[in-house]
């Protein structure tokens, strides 16, 4: 089933309006660390270090804070042991794993794409 965005507009008509919620979803989700760390936790839990690697350049700052937001938003679970030393995993929520039935695709286009659109001349 193909949506358009007049079909979006006629049931949301604020829809990506200055103000809407939808342009704070679309920043964290779409952002550059959201998407990378979305995209990580699909395959998965995983724990600090794990997501660090998998996230290749994100900063620990860059991914306390991601992970923060993201899971302020509902996308990613925090699940802390109480173990010593302690551990801690992340995953996605029911949510996010909705969310990535929609982004994967993209992202395989993205995949498919990429190199053609970058390498484009000058």
């Amino acid at each position: 089933m193909s949506v358009s965005l007049a079909d979006i507009r006629a049931e949301h008509p604020e829809v990506f309006s200055d103000g809407c919620p939808t342009r704070v979803v679309l920043d964290h989700v779409m952002g550059k660390w959201g998407i990378l760390v979305l995209m990580a936790l699909s395959d998965g839990t995983q724990r600090w270090g794990v997501l660090r690697r998998n996230v290749s350049g994100i900063s620990e700052k860059m991914l306390a804070s991601t992970l923060k937001t993201l899971e302020a938003d509902g996308l990613v679970v925090r699940t802390a042991y109480p173990e010593v030393p302690p551990r801690v995993e992340y995953g996605l929520t029911d949510r996010g794993r909705d969310l990535m039935t929609y982004v994967l695709p993209l992202m395989g286009w993205v995949a498919e794409n990429a190199p053609a659109i970058v390498a484009r001349p000058e």
